[in-house]
């Protein structure tokens, strides 16, 4: 059996950042994975350079159960902070938008980064090593390539999405084996799918992309929308899915900085011999406007107000029901997770198991859409870091 201080498992963004830091403290810590390649979600993300993460991101940006739960990790390692980091290590980066932060290069140097911070640190990484069973004895016993015995047990093993990577329940199972609750898991950030019925007349948007705005509830994002050949996806989209539940509307606004009943107002006095849908491609694109405006005879001379205020909303107001999501296949994030009410806010620590922390996407804190998850990968795996 070999003695260690901390086990961590999982080598993703969480993982990662918490090793590097108890490494830091002269911990001695062994961090393991099944994947063959560390960070292989940082890899992928923001098309190869990695939204590493979000100037503005705070606890207002994230889904749970307790909505304050992320406020002290959030505060005590900032945006700010890991962006200070960054460029330590000479990475250039630039803001797309909405204070989204990327690498100029590579997503690679972020990995480069936190490898060359393992090696610093004095972290042992075992690469293709997948856990067996993990086990109480004085302190934790981790089946792994033989037994592994350590004081402190970190788990960072993600949610369920992206399975073709790997992922699993892994993370859930650790946690009720050692008596912790569970918040309902789903999808987050993923595209919503539309009953054939309702598809088959909007198969011909498909490909068509406009700068929009999605509601459900009390919750609006205004970013890109794409129609796709399985219903909508987009920024706006993926941000909405995760306040969205089955069962539940949509509200889409094609056009969200136009009065469209004001302006069809206006073109009817001024030019009422047109089409609707000439009309309406002053706004949208040719394909939209068409489809909006099917079912309509006549000219726009001929539509009374209230015909205009109705095309006016099915523009601005348009009201749909997903029949679902396209799941974790291509979900960026796993909403729910391990329940915040078994765990420290300030440490990640499980209040019941001495020695137990649980960082990043399998706890129940779900950010929005944008380098918000990989704050919470850092701030999380910081805070239980400090102490594990």
């Amino acid at each position: 059996m070999s003695d260690w201080d901390v086990i961590v498992i999982g080598a993703g963004a969480a993982g990662m950042f918490a090793a590097i830091e108890a490494g830091r403290r002269g911990r001695r810590v062994l961090l393991l994975d099944h994947a063959k390649a560390p960070g292989e979600k940082i890899r992928i993300s923001g098309g190869g350079r990695c939204n590493f993460t979000n100037i503005h991101a705070g606890p207002g940006n994230f889904l749970s159960e307790n909505p304050r739960f992320a406020v002290s990790a959030l505060k005590r390692y900032t945006a700010r902070d890991f962006l200070a980091r960054v460029e330590a290590h000479g990475i250039a980066w630039h803001e797309k938008t909405l204070g989204q932060l990327f690498c100029d290069g590579s997503a690679r140097e972020i990995v480069a980064m936190l490898t060359g911070g393992l090696a610093e640190a004095g972290v042992t990484l075992r690469l293709g090593t997948p856990v067996e069973a993990v086990g109480r004895d004085g302190g934790f016993v981790v089946q792994a390539g033989g037994a592994q015995r350590a004081q402190s047990l970190v788990i960072a093993t993600g949610g369920k999405s992206i399975p073709k990577m790997g992922a699993t329940g892994f993370g859930y199972d650790i946690a009720k084996q050692f008596g912790l609750g569970l918040v309902e898991t789903r999808p987050g950030l993923v595209p919503l799918t539309f009953a054939e019925q309702e598809l088959a007349p909007m198969k011909a948007l498909a490909g068509v992309s406009v700068q929009g705005a999605a509601a459900s509830g009390k919750a609006r994002f205004e970013e890109a929308v794409l129609f796709t050949h399985r219903g909508l996806s987009g920024p706006a989209i993926l941000q909405i899915s995760s306040y969205w539940r089955e069962g539940g509307e949509i509200t889409l606004s094609l056009a969200p900085a136009h009065d469209v009943f004001a302006e069809l107002k206006a073109q009817k006095a001024q030019a009422g011999r047109q089409a609707p849908q000439t009309a309406l491609a002053r706004l949208l694109p040719k394909a939209l406007a068409q489809h909006l405006a099917a079912g309509l005879t006549g000219n726009l001379a001929d539509l009374s107000d209230k015909r205009l205020r109705a095309l006016a909303e099915a523009v601005n107001a348009w009201r749909l029901r997903p029949v679902g999501s396209e799941g974790y296949r291509t979900a960026e994030v796993t909403l729910g997770g391990v329940d915040t009410a078994g765990l420290d806010s300030r440490t990640l620590a499980a209040r019941e198991v001495p020695g137990l922390y649980f960082i990043g996407e399998v706890v129940d804190v779900t950010g929005w859409l944008g380098g918000y998850n990989f704050q919470w990968a850092w701030s999380s795996g910081w805070a239980a870091g400090q102490v594990a």
